[in-house]
């Protein structure tokens, strides 16, 4: 059975089938999804779903291209929202520096981004990171005041070398879809050299499909082709690949 890690399933274009989805789980061979808050909205539909379904858990963060209008009232609201016996996890939250930001955005996102790592300590709550073109200075925020608690580097996309650094500190690698596609040199590289026991299995639905569905709309569906490859890099089982990375997320979220 496959733990996904990294889903959004209150995303409007499950409007259709996500009961259909969510219900039925356990046939799909997923026997456990977390679903990511990425704004506020994103937040309480995560706790909603992580209620409705037995099998869904929650993580609460603001994305930080969603942090504009973020107070500290809203900080307040997601530590109560927190405790609830279902989130499991802060995020997810980070830096996105994807096509260039300038030095005052970038500041704000710091700062925010700090904000929730001091609240992922005060819960002692695992950290789900989003880092996008902003590697060094995800790194060193991390580095600086995240002492503790682990956490996963959501959709990993830098060195190998990196990944063994965070490693080193007690963190994850999510891997998802983009591990299959065919310029993901970086990643398979990764994944090679890193210990299975830190890989956690993702896919951010609705985006970012394996092939052979790439630019479709992804779900925790196709996270069988992501196990595939996994397997083919590592050179172990489809089920050693299953076993294992559902091992390290129950440890990571506490399940």
């Amino acid at each position: 059975m496959i733990f996904e890690t990294h889903a959004h399933f209150d995303d409007k274009r499950f409007d259709e089938d996500r009961d259909e989805i969510l219900s039925n789980l356990d046939k799909y061979g997923i026997e456990t999804v977390i679903n990511i808050g990425a704004d506020l909205r994103g937040c309480k539909a995560s706790i909603d779903l992580a209620e409705k379904y037995e099998n869904v858990y929650a993580s609460l963060g603001v994305h930080p291209d969603e942090i504009e209008e973020l107070t500290d009232a809203d900080y307040i609201w997601m530590e109560e929202e927190a405790k609830h016996p279902k989130d499991v996890a802060i995020g997810e939250c980070g830096l996105d520096y994807f096509r260039g930001r300038p030095d005052e955005e970038k500041e704000r996102q710091a700062y925010h981004f700090k904000k929730h790592i001091e609240l992922s300590d005060k819960l002692g709550l695992p950290l789900v990171i989003h880092s996008r073109d902003a590697a060094e200075d995800t790194f060193n925020i991390l580095k600086d005041l995240k002492k503790d608690m682990p956490g996963v580097v959501h959709c990993y996309s830098y060195s190998p070398e990196m990944a063994k650094e965070y490693v080193k500190r007690g963190w994850y690698i999510g891997v998802g879809g983009v591990v299959t596609f065919k310029n993901a040199k970086s990643l398979v590289k990764t994944v090679e050299e890193i210990s299975i026991d830190r890989i956690l299995l993702e896919t951010d639905s609705p985006y970012l499909a394996p092939e052979p569905h790439r630019g479709e709309r992804n779900d925790s569906r196709y996270l069988v082709h992501v196990v595939d490859k996994i397997a083919e890099i590592k050179g172990i089982t489809k089920e050693e690949v299953m076993e294992i990375t559902s091992k390290n997320a129950h440890k990571l979220f506490n399940i």
